[in-house]
Formats: structure tokens, sequence, C-alpha cells
């Protein structure tokens, strides 16, 4: 019977198959697609050049302030610091899923009083013998069905899907204080466009009042010019509102209290603005960068493993296990009479599964992982609509900038015409009126522009994944 035992221990022992599907990216995902790994179809502008983009396009604004506050972010953030514990939560997992694999050690022992009864007819009791037994024990899973193996993958998966969650936070933190700063330094820059307006229409209302008492105005006039004043004046406060806003927001994405915002920053009018064409590369390029395709990619390898650890329940778990232990009279403890005991061989656990149940949770595992896939391919394209999307709205702004740079020329020079017609007769109140609402609009549309166009530039460089490393 010897060599059936050795056999068994052999078969038991020898590597088994992993149950469960390898993962590999399904032929008709999205990633796939040779639409998905072309050109943009909005990137052909000469606004934008077929380069790649570089990890730290925050520095393409040649900014030193900026840089410096990226970097502060980076460090000091809290939901950065969230995700960095989060991801070492998942490394923690990792090990310990890994350490499912190694030998188990148990230690276990005890006493017992063994005393005979007392012959028929004899009064009284027997004095009994107190024994001890003890053991150490150990077990090895030999994982016949691989049902550990396929733990560890999905926790790495896992993992590695929190690494990529957390390198999105670190895309979304550089975008968000590159938008703070330029929201700030553009407020900045439409207040003085607007005190510009402001400062004109004043002298008129002055001008326009001297003409009244002068005999050549009208008091119609007067409440006119006041009112265009009063309309310019009432725009400031929130102007300083959106300014104020911005401020804190910077504050608070570097980890500070909003009080505590960079005071060099309140009195910017230089908004970060690039000197060439902006780099977006290819589809194939944002693919491979954005990080919530990763992560999405890493669920779904993940799913696709869980598949293989459900399945692995059809199979019976084998340890190959072994004990050596002493037993004897407690008075004898460490004397050479003492029983010793020693075991070795596999251990057989099998529960004989309702394989319905387990079918139905191979089914429901199946179908998770269908879920995944369909939310992957939904961040492939998700993540090319955004980056479509951006690369329009950001060339439709530069060319809507340079027409709303025209107007602004064209209007200050009807203003200034209006003005000295006005001041020698030539035309009545109202056409000077006229010219300097539209320089007025004019104004406050090129201001908003220009805070838009740096705000389409942030939206860009967030949907094309830039950030980390």
């Amino acid at each position: 019977m010897r060599w059936r035992a050795a056999a068994v221990l052999a078969l038991l022992a020898a590597p088994a198959c992993t149950t469960g599907p390898n993962y590999a990216v399904p032929e008709g995902a999205a990633i796939n697609r040779p639409a998905a790994n072309g050109a943009f179809a909005s990137g052909h502008d000469k606004a934008f050049a077929q380069a790649d983009l570089p990890d730290h396009w925050w520095r393409l604004y040649g900014d030193a302030r900026l840089d410096g506050f990226v970097a502060e972010a980076l460090a000091a953030n809290t939901d950065l610091r969230a995700a960095d514990a989060n991801l070492r939560r998942a490394d923690e997992v990792v090990r310990e899923v890994t350490a499912g694999r190694g030998i188990a050690t148990s230690v276990g022992g005890g006493t017992s009083l063994i005393r005979a009864s007392p012959p028929t007819g004899v009064n009284g009791s027997l004095p009994g013998t107190a024994f001890y037994d003890t053991a150490i024990s150990l077990a090895y899973p030999l994982d016949l069905a691989g049902k550990i193996r396929r733990a560890i993958e999905a926790s790495r998966d896992d993992a590695e899907a929190v690494t990529a969650a957390r390198d999105n936070v670190r895309v979304t933190v550089a975008a968000e204080v590159a938008r703070s700063y330029a929201a700030a330094c553009s407020a900045n820059l439409t207040l003085a466009a607007n005190q510009r307006v402001l400062a004109v229409q004043r002298r008129t209302l002055d001008v326009v009042r001297r003409l009244q008492r002068g005999g050549r105005g009208t008091a119609f006039d007067v409440t006119r010019a006041r009112t265009a004043a009063d309309q310019s004046e009432a725009a400031i406060p929130s102007i300083l509102a959106t300014r104020t806003a911005a401020l804190y927001r910077l504050a608070t994405l570097m980890g500070r209290a909003p009080a505590d915002y960079p005071r060099d920053v309140e009195a910017c009018t230089t908004p970060p603005s690039l000197t060439r064409p902006l780099p977006i590369g290819d589809g194939t390029a944002l693919l491979r960068r954005r990080p919530d395709i990763r992560a999405a990619e890493r669920s779904l390898t993940a799913a696709t493993a869980q598949v293989g650890v459900v399945t692995a329940d059809l199979y019976p778990q084998v340890s190959l296990g072994g004990s050596v232990g002493l037993a004897g009279p407690v008075g004898s403890i460490g004397s050479v009479g003492n029983a010793f005991t020693l075991s070795l061989g596999p251990l057989v656990s099998w529960t004989f599964p309702n394989r319905r149940i387990v079918r139905s949770q191979i089914a429901q595992a199946g179908a998770a992982a269908d879920a995944q896939l369909a939310q992957f391919d939904g961040s492939v394209l998700e993540s090319l609509r955004q980056t479509e999307t951006a690369l329009s709205a950001y060339a439709r702004e530069r060319d809507r900038r340079v027409a709303l740079g025209r107007a602004e020329a064209d209007a200050a020079t009807a203003a200034d015409q209006a003005n000295r017609l006005y001041r020698f007769g030539r035309t009545d109140f109202l056409a000077l009126l006229t010219a300097q609402t539209a320089l007025s609009t004019a104004e406050a549309n090129l201001a908003a522009s220009d805070a838009l166009f740096i705000d389409r530039q942030v939206d860009l460089f967030r949907a094309l994944g830039g950030g980390w490393q």
C-alpha cells in the first residue's frame, strides 16, 4: 500500500492548471479600432502640433509661479493624499492575498485527567492520572485549481487600477491649479478693462455736465451718461468675487487654508499663455496615456481573474500538511518516556458544493466581467469624445478671440471719433453713447474670451491626460 500512498502524494503535488480564462484585450474592443488610434479629426488646425504631450505640460507656459503652485499641490493636495492612502491599502491587500499561498502554522495543546471507576461495592474513588498532549501543525496549500493564483492576480489588477485612479487625480489637480491661477489673473485683466471703460464714461459724464451748464446739453444727456457709468461700475463687484473665488480655490488645491492664498497672484495681470502650437499627439498616444482608461482595463482584468477564483470552487482544496507532537503524563514532561507523534501527508478538503450554485456564481462573475468590458469601451470612447470636443472648442475660441480683438480695436477707434465729433458739435450725444457702449461691450467680450481661451487650453490638457509619469 505504500506505493499507492506515494503515487497519490506525487499526483497531488504535481503542477496543475489554473481555472478560468486568461485575460487578453478582446479583439472587438474599442481600443483596437483603427478610428480610435489615428490622428484626431479636430487636430488639423494650425493651433496644434503633431507632437507628443510632455508629462509636465504646465511647463509649456514658461511660468515659474505656476510650476511652483503645481509642485506644491502635487505634494500637499488632500485628494492626492487620500489617493496615496488608498494605494497603500491596495498594496497591503496584495500582500495579504499573496500570503495565502504560504505555509500556515498552528500550535495546540491540552491536558486531561483519566480516573478509573472503583470496583462494585468499594466506596471512594481511585486516584487519577493527568495527561498532556502538544502538537505543532504545518499546512501548505497546493492550489491545484489555481484559486489562490487567480486571487493574487485579481488583487494585483485591483491595485494597478487604484494606481491609475491616483494618477487621474494628479491630472485633475494639475489642471485645476492651472485653471484657478489663470482665472485669478484673467479676472484682473477683465477688471482692468472694465475700469478703463468706466474711466472713459466718467470723463464723458464730466463733459456732458459742463455742456449742460453751458447750455449745449440736456439733463437727459447727463442721466444717460451717468447710467452707463453706473452699469460699468456695477460689474466690478462680481469680477472681484470671481477673482477671490479663484484665489481661494488655488489655496485649497495646494493644501492651504483659503485665507492663505498666494498674495502675489492677487495682483497678477498676466495669465499664463503659450507661445507655440499646442502638442497633442494622436489617438494611440492618448489611449496609452489616459489613466482612466488604464484603470478601466485593470478593473476588467481583475474581473476576468475573479471568474477563475469562483470556478476553482468546483474542485477540492488540497494542502500538504504535517504535525509533530508529544504526549504523556503531566508528571513526566520532558522525560524520554513520553510518546512522540509525527504525521505527514496530503490534507484534502472538498465540500462537494451544489454545482448549480457554483455555476450560477461563475455566470455572475462572467457577467461582471462583461460589464467591465463595456465600461472599458466606454472609457475609450468617452476619452476620444472629450479630446475631440476640447480640440474643436480650443480652435474655435482661438478664432473668436482674433475676431474680438479686431472688433475691440474698431470700437475703440469709433468711440474716439464719436467723442471728438460730439465735442465739436458734429454729432449728438446718442451717437457718442452708442459708440462708448459698443467699446465697453467689445472690451468685456475680449477680456471674457481671453479668460475662456485659457480655460479651453486647460480643458484640452486635461482631456489629453497629461500630468503623471
